[in-house]
């Protein structure tokens, strides 16, 4: 009775567990991402190209390692990749102090991008198992707000310490992230599979162990592909209005753009949560997708403080209420022994996402202008939102299929 008292409440000891150690690991990453390329240019005495392939090289370590973590984390040694993956993004922030040379900081950074990869893949499968069926939008909600306060309050904090202080006490707030991020997923990867998720291995012919599907959840694609023009649209904001904000005579400002956007988060998240478990999942998708490409188009148009804060809104209400729905079509979508494929799949998608619009949007804004950038980005969100249409719009039972074999099981 206990147990399933426990199996229906969404506040459980892990679920917070899980929620800390992605908060910590993401306010990490995000610290970094924003500090690292000053740190290449004015330390290391590198050019732009240079600092650009600082993420780059994490992001392709990232998506590398996402099929393995997705495969991984179905099968029976989830819990040691889990721990390690933890370990070395631990010891990775350990490295960073000592790093005198490009070279070397592209090998770490490729090494902190695989654990970073192993890490969140791993976590984002084990949460879609501690949430009850019936609140799997909420829980996804609650989850990934952990990752986007992390994504608010990274940079500034990051940007403040170098401002005020060294990047060596820097460095030291992230070996205590990484430590705090190691000791929370220790509790993350004790928890152990649904009876129903691990009882239901597919058994492999050997000659095609290594086939694709091995590797990557083909129910989730349609949903990942959507996810993929969202995510190039994305990439826009997290590099290039800081810049933006500069060129428009705002920068006094710039630093509260993210401040909005995780405060409009905040406010949202509990509601878009309940009404994607209540009413259908378009009912969510195409308001957030519609708001999504406004507060880019007001963004590109922004002449004045009121605009470019008001599209931080839009775009928080839009692009931050509608990931962890995304994060639940893709679980939903999967059978339960392969979330951690569905959830991996999501990620390579979103990731890719990421690297390709970073070089693709900032090769628009110098050839054009910043302006220019943001409409095409709001055109990959419309793009996104005709493959939603096409590929998932008239398939409605999907998601209560999903659901109906996760309660039957």
């Amino acid at each position: 009775m206990n147990g399933h008292q426990e199996s229906e409440r969404l506040w459980t000891r892990r679920f917070f567990s899980i929620c800390f150690s992605s908060f910590f690991i993401f306010i990490s990453f995000y610290a970094l991402t924003a500090t690292l390329p000053t740190f290449v240019t004015d330390h290391l005495h590198g050019n732009q190209q240079q600092a650009g392939w600082v993420m780059t090289a994490f992001v392709i370590a990232s998506v590398l390692m996402r099929p393995f973590a997705g495969r991984w984390m179905d099968g029976p040694a989830r819990r040691i990749v889990l721990i390690l993956s933890f370990i070395v993004y631990m010891l990775s922030a350990f490295a960073y102090p000592v790093i005198s040379a490009f070279g070397v900081l592209l090998l770490l950074r490729f090494a902190h991008g695989l654990s970073f990869g192993a890490a969140t893949t791993g976590n984002g499968a084990i949460v879609t198992e501690l949430i009850p069926a019936h609140r799997k939008g909420e829980g996804l909600g609650y989850y990934t707000l952990a990752m986007n306060l992390a994504m608010v309050l990274g940079p500034f904090l990051g940007l403040t310490v170098i401002q005020r202080s060294s990047f060596n006490v820097l460095y030291t707030i992230m070996i205590v992230f990484g430590v705090l991020g190691l000791l929370f997923g220790l509790a993350t990867a004790k928890s152990r599979r649904p009876e129903a998720a691990s009882a239901k291995p597919k058994p492999q012919a050997a000659g095609r162990r290594f086939h694709w599907k091995s590797f990557l959840e083909p129910r989730s694609m349609p949903i990942s592909l959507v996810a993929l023009f969202l995510s190039i649209a994305y990439s826009g904001i997290l590099s290039f209005v800081p810049g933006y904000a500069k060129e428009l005579g705002l920068e006094n400002i710039s630093s509260y753009y993210f401040v909005v956007y995780a405060v409009m988060i905040v406010l949202a998240r509990p509601f878009t949560g309940k009404l994607f478990d209540r009413f259908h999942r378009n009912v969510i998708v195409y308001p957030t997708l519609a708001l999504y490409i406004v507060g880019l188009i007001v963004l590109a148009t922004a002449h004045s403080a009121f605009a470019f804060l008001l599209s931080a809104a839009l775009i928080g209400l839009g692009f931050g209420s509608l990931f962890p729905c995304l994060q639940t079509i893709a679980v939903q979508s999967a059978p339960p022994e392969r979330t951690g494929l569905a959830t991996g799949t999501l990620f390579i998608f979103f990731d890719g996402g990421i690297g390709i619009g970073s070089v693709l949007l900032g090769s628009v804004g110098s050839a054009s202008s910043d302006r220019t950038m943001f409409l095409l980005a709001a055109v990959s969100v419309f793009v996104g939102l005709l493959v939603y249409l096409s590929l998932l719009h008239l398939r409605p039972a999907s998601r209560e299929a999903g659901l109906a074999e996760r309660e039957a099981s």
